[in-house]
């Protein structure tokens, strides 16, 4: 009884954990499937994170912040947009701009709001869990699956509904005729700048609500290291995901069990075997191991990461 307890808590964890990754790696497909490569995830995250539970304190509505989260993720990710649609400046160096610029603005912010305090306040009215009537009195099954945030339904669904989007409607046919060939779809009257914005400001949206998901379920508070690499994992999930929505959200869930087990190594008494730091590291090192593995064989969008000049091919 005693380990199915135990599985049932890794799994609701690994649940829990790979939600905001879920929708940073949705936001990312948007951009990518554009043409636009945005690094800067991480920083939209952070955004999200620290508009989400400023406007949360200020409000008490946790809805609210992940609305607010929403559109600050729009916003800062309109530079990112304009310096590499307009400008065709080096997407890489725009992500990490943002990246830095996100970090910066947001530990100032926090510092400045709550008295050179190096963390917001803490939250109060959190995101709560949802019971599926009927299901989440299953033995195990229900605190597995079916007790869990709303955002995490929500992200599974949003998945889904970007596979929908992505490969059987109209707009997500355009996306990807600008991202794969985007002289092409020019000559076929496709806006292609258009086209990229969308994707860009889309990403923005997606990792905004992830950054919030973070503080306004598990950390109940902003700080520095809230969001702590999760931007980057999102992109090596979208990579593993072969650029797919159902197959990062997969790809998430997969690193959501490694942080799930993570935490679960530790409580459970793992940390008197193997150092704590070792036990922390393993999620990154997963990503590492999944990136050396999979870069080389997974096929971008041809045209990503490449600026698109009117009458060029």
């Amino acid at each position: 009884m005693e380990i199915l307890d135990n599985v049932s808590s890794i799994v609701h964890n690994a649940v829990v954990y790979s939600t905001p990754l879920i929708f940073a790696a949705l936001g990312s497909i948007y951009s990518e499937r554009s043409g636009v490569v945005n690094i800067g995830l991480e920083g939209l995250m952070i955004i999200g994170a620290f508009t989400g539970a400023i406007t949360t304190l200020a409000t008490g509505s946790p809805w609210l912040g992940v609305v607010a989260a929403l559109l600050a993720g729009i916003l800062f990710s309109i530079p990112h947009a304009v310096a590499s649609v307009t400008y065709k400046a080096d997407q890489v160096v725009s992500g990490i701009a943002t990246n830095f610029l996100a970090l910066g603005l947001a530990v100032y912010l926090t510092k400045l709001m709550f008295q050179n305090a190096a963390q917001t306040a803490t939250i109060k009215t959190m995101i709560g869990k949802w019971k599926v009537p009927g299901l989440g009195d299953i033995p195990y099954l229900g605190k597995m699956l079916f007790t869990a945030y709303p955002t995490s339904y929500l992200a599974i669904l949003l998945a889904l509904l970007s596979w929908y989007v992505i490969y059987k409607s109209p707009f997500g046919l355009r996306l990807r005729a600008v991202g794969e060939n985007p002289a092409a779809a020019d000559t076929l009257g496709v806006q292609v700048h258009k086209m990229r914005y969308a994707g860009v400001m889309i990403s923005g949206a997606f990792a905004g609500i992830g950054g919030a998901v973070i503080s306004l379920t598990t950390t109940s508070n902003f700080s520095y290291h809230t969001v702590s690499g999760q931007g980057f994992i999102a992109l090596a999930a979208v990579i593993f995901g072969k650029w797919h929505p159902v197959g990062a959200m997969a790809a998430c869930l997969f690193f959501g069990l490694a942080q799930a087990l993570s935490s679960s190594a530790q409580v459970f008494g793992f940390a008197q075997y193997v150092p704590v730091a070792f036990i922390q590291m393993l999620p990154y090192l997963l990503t590492i191991f999944v990136l050396a593995g999979f870069v080389g064989r997974a096929r971008p969008p041809k045209a990503s990461g490449i600026p698109y000049q009117k009458g060029e091919r």
